[in-house]
Formats: C-alpha cells, sequence, structure tokens
C-alpha cells in the first residue's frame, strides 16, 4: 500500500522506496485508486507482472571478477614459458623467506637491503608474467591501443617499490648509528652468496623483455656511468669482454655484484676489527647505490605513463614532418601530436590540409609511408582547403567596404568615375534576337549625355532596332567590327576584333 506522506509503497515480497517529492506526489499518483486484485493493483502493490522485483546481490560482480582472474591466469599458465616462469617465481619467494630468517638472525642492516633485491626480482617476474599476458591479448572497445600499458605500469610500480624498501633501510640504518647493535657474521658471507644465486637466476634464466627495454632505453645511473670508464681500460687489455662490459653494463647484475662487494667487505671488517658500525654504512651505500640504478627507470616509465613524447624521436619526427610537407597537394600540418603508447611503439596522429584538387587517398599513403617507419600506430585525417568567396549583391555593395587585401583609399577625385566590379549587369530578355555592341556608331557610349549603364543593350523580337535601317529585321545578324572602348568610354584605338556572330540563346 503507497503512504503518500513518505513516498513509499509497501507489498507483500517487500518495500520499495520511490523517494518522490511532496510537491510532486499530487502530479505523480492518479486520483483514482485502482480495485484490489485488479493488474494495476497487482503491479503497484505486490510487484507483479512487469514490474518484478529481484533480489540484490551486492558481492555478485566480486564473484565474477575472481572468476575471470583465474580463467586470465589459467590461459598465461597454458604458456610453456609462463609455466618456466612461475616455478622461477616460486622458488624465489621461499629463498626470500630464508634470507629473512637469516637478516632476523645475524641482525645485519646491510643483509636486509640485500635481500630487498631478491623482493624485487619478485616483480619483475611478475612483470614478466605480464608480458605474457599482455601478448595474447587483443585490443578491445575499452582499449583501443591494447594492453601494453600494464607493462609500463608492472616496471614503474617495481621500480618505484624498490626504491621506498630502501628509504626504509637508510631510516633503520641512521637509528642504527645513534644505538649501537651487534652484528652476527655467521651466515653473512652464506646469505650473500644465496643471494647473489637467486638474483642472477631471476635475472639470467628469464627473458624479461620489458627490462630490458627499460634498462638499454632509459639513462645511464651513477653507478654505471663509473663502472664504463673502467670498462673501456680493461676492454683495451682484454678485448674480448667488449661484448660484455660495452657499451654499458647492465644495471641489475651491476647492482647484484655491488651490493655483494659491500657485504664481503662488512664481513672483514667485522671479523678482524669488531667494526660493528661497518654493517650500519654499508646498507646505506646498498641503499644508495639501488635507489641510483632505479630512478632513471621509473623516469623513463614514468614518461610514458604520461604520454610524452621521447626525446630521442622528436628531431627524426620534425624530419619526416618537413619531408612530407614537400609533396604534392599538401598545404599543411595542424594538431600534431605523437606519444608513446607502450616500450618501443609510438602512436600519433595529425590533420593535413590538402588542395581542393588533391587526391585524398595519394596524400594519405605519402604522408603515412613517411612515418611509418617511426609511428607505429598513426591516425591521419585529411581534409581539403575549404575557402568561400563572400557575394556581394548591389543594392548593400556601397554601404560597405569591399573585401580587399589593402586598405581603402581617402581622397580621390570626385570628378573621375567610379566602375563597381560587383554589381550585376541586368538580366537578358528571354527572346533576345538583338544586341548592340558599346561604343558602335548607332549603339550608345559611356561618354555619350543621357546614355547609362542601365542601356547596354536593346532588345526586340523582329523588330528592327533604332541603330538599324529600316526594314532590317531581327534574328541572326552579323556583328561589324567596332572599335572597343575603354572603362571611362574613350577609345583605346588598339587594334580592331574580328566580327563574330551571336545567335539566339
Amino acid at each position: 500500500m503507497y503512504n503518500r506522506a513518505t513516498g513509499t509503497s509497501s507489498g507483500a515480497q517487500g518495500s520499495v522506496s520511490v523517494n518522490i517529492p511532496a510537491e510532486n506526489v499530487d502530479k505523480t499518483l492518479p486520483d483514482v485508486v485502482p480495485d484490489k486484485g485488479s493488474a494495476l493493483w497487482n503491479r503497484v502493490h505486490l510487484g507483479t507482472d512487469a514490474l518484478t522485483m529481484e533480489n540484490f546481490h551486492p558481492f555478485k560482480s566480486q564473484a565474477g571478477l575472481m572468476t575471470r582472474a583465474a580463467r586470465e591466469v589459467g590461459r598465461v599458465l597454458a604458456e610453456r614459458r609462463a609455466r618456466r616462469v612461475m616455478f622461477i617465481a616460486v622458488l624465489n619467494v621461499l629463498c626470500t623467506l630464508v634470507l629473512f630468517v637469516w637478516c632476523r638472525t645475524t641482525r645485519s642492516m646491510a643483509l636486509l637491503a640485500y635481500t630487498y633485491l631478491t623482493v624485487f626480482d619478485i616483480f619483475c617476474l611478475i612483470t614478466c608474467l605480464i608480458s605474457i599476458w599482455v601478448s595474447i591479448q587483443k585490443p578491445t572497445s575499452a582499449f583501443a591501443f591494447g594492453y601494453e600499458r600494464f607493462e609500463v605500469l608492472a616496471v614503474f610500480t617495481s621500480t618505484t617499490l624498490a626504491q621506498l624498501a630502501q628509504l626504509f633501510v637508510v631510516k633503520e640504518s641512521i637509528e642504527r648509528l645513534l644505538h649501537h647493535h651487534d652484528v652476527h657474521t655467521g651466515r653473512l658471507l652464506v646469505g650473500t652468496a644465496f643471494g647473489f644465486a637467486v638474483h642472477f637466476v631471476s635475472t639470467y634464466f628469464v627473458t624479461n623483455k620489458a627490462f630490458q627495454h627499460v634498462s638499454e632505453a632509459s639513462s645511464s645511473s651513477w653507478l654505471q656511468e663509473h663502472v664504463a670508464d673502467m670498462s673501456r681500460s680493461l676492454c683495451s687489455v682484454i678485448p674480448g669482454l667488449s661484448s660484455l662490459l660495452l657499451p654499458r653494463i647492465n644495471p641489475l647484475p651491476l647492482i647484484a655484484v655491488a651490493g655483494a662487494l659491500a657485504l664481503f667487505i662488512t664481513d672483514m671488517l667485522i671479523e678482524i676489527n669488531n667494526y660493528f658500525r661497518a654493517d650500519t654504512f654499508a646498507a646505506i651505500s646498498i641503499a644508495i647505490m639501488t635507489v641510483g640504478t632505479m630512478f632513471p627507470m621509473s623516469v623513463y616509465s614514468g614518461r610514458i605513463l604520461l604520454q610524452t613524447t621521447p626525446s630521442h624521436i622528436i628531431g627524426q619526427l620534425d624530419k619526416c614532418l618537413r619531408e612530407a610537407s614537400t609533396l604534392d597537394g599538401v598545404l599543411e600540418f595542424r594538431n600534431e601530436h605523437f606519444w608513446t603508447v607502450s616500450f618501443g611503439t609510438l602512436a600519433g596522429s595529425l590533420h593535413v590540409r590538402i588542395r581542393r584538387d588533391a587526391n585524398e587517398q595519394m596524400v594519405l599513403a605519402h604522408v603515412s609511408n613517411r612515418l611509418s617507419n617511426l609511428v607505429t600506430v598513426l591516425t591521419i585525417h585529411i581534409f581539403k582547403d575549404d575557402w568561400t568567396r563572400a557575394s556581394l549583391s548591389a543594392s548593400n555593395y556601397a554601404s560597405r567596404q569591399p573585401y580587399t587585401s589593402t586598405p581603402a583609399k581617402t581622397g580621390l577625385d570626385p570628378t573621375v568615375p567610379t566602375i563597381n566590379p560587383f554589381q550585376s549587369l541586368p538580366p537578358l530578355a528571354p527572346n533576345l534576337s538583338t544586341i548592340t555592341p558599346i561604343g558602335s556608331p548607332a549603339g550608345p557610349s559611356l561618354h555619350q549625355p543621357g546614355s547609362s549603364t542601365s542601356r547596354l543593350y536593346s532588345s526586340g523580337i523582329n523588330a528592327a532596332p533604332s541603330h538599324m535601317p529600316a526594314g532590317t529585321t531581327g534574328g541572326r545578324i552579323p556583328l561589324r567590327s567596332y572599335q572597343p572602348t575603354n572603362l571611362f568610354g574613350a577609345s583605346s584605338g588598339t587594334g580592331q576584333k574580328s566580327s563574330t556572330e551571336l545567335g539566339h540563346r
């Protein structure tokens, strides 16, 4: 039953809130109350017929999401390489747990900072699985460019979390400097060797295309630049190491070697001199080296997420656009926008204005050919040059200035007659038979008194005009040669035109 005060309708199967404003109640509900048991009464009060209410399931969408996630994981694990990556990831998780236990027993902050590299390896393996999932997906209406940006987001997340973990290590190390703590070196070198082996297995036994591209395309870290100088000197002595050390070393194995070297020096200092603060300094150094290595990769992937144009491609794009602008029919480029969709995939869009007589398909093919080497996904919108001439009539021309590229001149001689180029001539008669040219001996002229521009033509039907001899009939007549006049009615005196015949149109 409906309550007009509260705006609710209650029936046998529950209550439904209508929320009708008080001022609209009389306008919404009819004054006629339906009979009990009728179809309208059942529809309003019992919720039957077409308005049957269903139960609300708040967790139905979440169950569907979990089902879809499990289905996608099954599709990824169907790939052989994905199963290999999953096996190494599970092994890495178990080894990381063992290393965390050893960090607790040795109370070493340097070993903890080094263990966070294995945590970073777990995120790298997850990124590899995401890359495999992206490779088997197809573009949809929601993701027109595909799912490659998930791969970029995974790299950005992994590098950012690694830096945050090292900042936590720096904070704990500063507290260690203020409060003295002993370090047990029993498993320090063992944990170092174990973590080094796990890191190298995760780096070299798995083909991670995302991190390989980022490590090659991103800028060099300060650690790579310092090692590159030593690598050049070493390769000058041993040329066989050029393929491994030049042009620059992979930053991930480099940080593992540098961290292991710091732990080895720490163990020696503690064993020889009981210098426990060496562990704290080693932890800070490993954290700084890790942040310095991960920061360029985070910047590179972050710029891709911001849809920026790579700096090393801007010059090549400008050159291609200049070459494409010289094509026949191309007038200009507008709204050029190029951005990076994913690693190695550049997208772009531009508008091309062409001449009215140019071939759209030919211009489209030429511009696409010029930019296809750089831009993988290219959208080109071609439109022809659209210009309209303003139509001015003789009636309103005197009240406005003409559309010219130069300003109107003032102070003209009033005695010189002016010619209106936009003034329309009087229409020809439907049965025009004869035409009297301007400047003929018997015809009107602009310089004769009493003549005007409205008397340029005279016409008649089977009747002789005023300037022809009596008895001459209309029809097709020859036009004798005449002396042309200039715009002011004076004879120019230059040549004579040949006779022509003008028939009835």
